[in-house]
């Protein structure tokens, strides 16, 4: 599904250059459920981005189910990331004056499917991911986990093969942030998805099928063969 080979990336030039991955290759096959650890500023969210294509000043090579992220125009990037990755990150990125419904619907305006009916496809995933009574509700009247639920079914809207999710418990409780888990574990387990976490809390990644370790942007543990 993901395979990378030899990235670098590099902020800023002569004395100032800062490495923020240093020659990193990475395999993560279809289906996998992967979790990504390291201290803060080892370059967790660099990769991540780099895999999500919303990154593209490395040098080597990156590819996603079979498609070289360098020889894509910047439409054909923006085709990938609606098609084939559902994001989801720490902060929930919500709209506060939009219901549940209507946040998760957002998406269908970067769909290409046509014909379908924005508002029973965000329906659909809501009840997915376990909101089905929390479909009027607005971000203020639901608590972190709800919302990071709500974020979640945003990111599935679009049908993906791939969840790339960056600290998505950073900012719930023990108890809300193992229910997250669990809901992207079922993502994987039962829906097939190939998901992909950056973490600090590794104790709660239990299930993971693959676990990489990055320190100072380089991979000491887990790149797969």
């Amino acid at each position: 599904m993901i395979q990378l080979e030899d990235i670098t990336r590099v902020y800023g030039k002569g004395d100032s250059a800062a490495f923020a991955l240093r020659s990193v290759s990475l395999r993560v096959g279809a289906g996998a459920f992967v979790r990504i650890a390291g201290t803060s500023g080892s370059g967790k969210t660099t990769l991540l981005n780099v895999m999500g294509g919303l990154d593209s000043g490395y040098t080597g090579s990156a590819a996603v189910d079979k498609r070289d992220l360098k020889s894509m125009s910047d439409r054909e990037l923006s085709r990938f990331r609606n098609r084939t990755v559902g994001f989801v990150f720490q902060h929930f990125h919500l709209l506060d004056h939009l219901d549940a419904r209507q946040n998760v619907s957002v998406a269908s305006f970067f769909s290409e499917e046509d014909g379908s009916d924005p508002a029973a496809r965000a329906e659909e995933v809501l009840v997915r991911v376990g909101l089905e009574s929390k479909l009027s509700r607005r971000p203020g009247e639901l608590s972190g986990g709800q919302k990071q639920r709500v974020a979640i079914a945003r990111a599935l809207f679009n049908r993906p093969r791939l969840i790339l999710a960056d600290e998505p418990t950073g900012n719930l409780d023990t108890r809300t942030s193992g229910q997250i888990i669990e809901l992207l574990e079922s993502l994987n387990r039962d829906d097939g998805l190939t998901v992909v976490v950056v973490t600090h809390e590794a104790p709660l990644f239990r299930n993971a099928t693959q676990t990489v370790r990055l320190e100072d942007g380089r991979i000491v543990a887990g790149g797969g063969t």
